[in-house]
């Protein structure tokens, strides 16, 4: 019997998350809580099933996220979460089947780019994601790192404050947005995601348990920070060996940053931190008396990018220095081999205060594939670099550099969210 992939309705959502579940090797059948959660959570209409026999065997689905860019301003990004094949149903081209009518969808809408997050590194970069930020986990010995907690408040003005879960979602969409203004990488949080956060949605039949919960506020009183952190009861010879780990942590100033890592690592019982999804260029250890004491648990990539519509991704950002670059940008993951959305030759005229950017005939600096290219948009990866992996083909000598100089930033992008 053929393979019937479409759009899911209603009645298809508990099967749905049936499969998905099974995919993700958990227990097959969801709570009615669950399924709930999905069907609020979920856009019907751009959610896609394989069904054989009336059985659901593969999952996908996508929504609209906007993601921050250089500059401080935001890209509507097709977002692409919940992918799903049962074991009994691969390489029958069932992922093909679902992400080309996806992403065909998205160029059409107009959206600039598409994301995810991917759990196989191998599966994407056919389908021209690449790449695009990666995170660092650490877990600090807070006894070894010269954090005297008599001296570890705000020395700013400041003051840190512990808040409920009323407060956190009254200051912190707000707060967010705002650091998203300042930091190039991060994805739009929902009303949904803070409600699910905050225990006000659940997403299954297990008890939430309410995290501790702390703000900054600057000497004029504005929140400028949160801190969200967990911390398990572990004693031995009735001496407290407790672990703090890091739920969120974001802050639209280094002073705040830098106030609330203080905070958490001067609390009473806790002795190591572990720090979650941070930019590998995180100032933590550094604000350390001994920055040893930071020891890197985990380093890989999160976000992975795939430009749709090359003029608006690239106009949406701004450029460290002005100069023209000349991209002819290769995109075979269309439906059938077909050139994709991304595929042509661009000129890129570029500065601090903007850019403008058109298809053109002039010759290229350098030729490189859509996921090439959306790994080094946000500024975290190196021309120079791919292309001695070979995966950017420099024409002109020297342009892998001038691209270089052209898309790198000061601070690396940093997405602080799976989705």
């Amino acid at each position: 019997m053929s393979l019937d992939v479409r759009t899911i309705t209603e009645d298809d959502l508990p099967n749905w998350i049936r499969a998905r579940r099974t995919g993700y090797v958990q227990s097959p059948t969801p709570s009615k809580t669950e399924v709930a959660f999905r069907r609020e959570l979920m856009d019907l209409a751009r959610a896609q099933g394989a069904f054989d026999a009336g059985r659901c065997v593969a999952t996908y689905r996508s929504f609209t996220q906007r993601l921050s860019v250089p500059g401080g301003a935001s890209v509507t990004a097709n977002a692409v979460s919940n992918v799903s094949v049962s074991a009994t149903h691969r390489r029958r081209g069932l992922l093909s089947r679902m992400i080309d009518r996806d992403l065909r969808e998205a160029a059409e809408r107009g959206d600039a780019a598409a994301t995810l997050i991917a759990a196989e590194y191998p599966i994407y970069g056919r389908f021209g994601f690449g790449p695009a930020t990666r995170v660092t986990e650490w877990e600090v010995d807070v006894f070894r790192t010269g954090v005297d907690p008599r001296h570890a408040g705000p020395g700013d003005g400041g003051r840190v404050d512990y808040v409920d879960v009323a407060e956190l979602r009254e200051h912190g969409p707000a707060l967010y947005e705002r650091v998203r203004a300042v930091r190039h990488g991060l994805v739009d949080r929902t009303d949904v995601w803070w409600r699910r956060n905050t225990g006000a949605l659940p997403m299954d039949d297990a008890p939430w348990t309410e995290p501790s919960a702390v703000v900054h506020r600057s000497a004029e009183g504005t929140v400028d920070g949160l801190l969200v952190f967990t911390a398990d009861d572990r004693w031995e010879a009735k001496l407290p060996h407790q672990t703090a780990t890091v739920l969120d942590l974001v802050a639209v100033s280094p002073a705040a940053e830098r106030a609330l890592w203080l905070f958490l690592l001067s609390v009473d019982w806790i002795t190591s931190v572990r720090t979650g999804y941070r930019a590998p260029d995180d100032l933590l250890p550094d604000l350390l008396p001994d920055p040893r004491a930071a020891r890197v648990v985990t380093d890989a990539d999160l976000l992975w990018l795939r430009p749709l519509d090359v003029p608006a991704l690239l106009e949406a950002r701004t450029y460290p220095v002005a100069g023209p670059l000349v991209l002819d940008v290769t995109d075979p993951a269309g439906p059938g081999g077909a050139s994709g959305p991304a595929a042509g030759r661009f000129l890129l005229d570029a500065g601090p205060d903007g850019a403008g950017c058109a298809r053109t005939a002039r010759p290229a600096d350098l030729t490189l594939p859509a996921a090439a290219l959306g790994s080094l948009f946000l500024g975290g990866e190196s021309a120079v670099r791919l292309a001695a992996l070979g995966r950017v083909a420099e024409e002109r000598p020297g342009a892998a550099g001038r691209a270089d100089a052209l898309l790198r930033t000061g601070r690396r992008p940093w997405c602080a969210d799976v989705f």
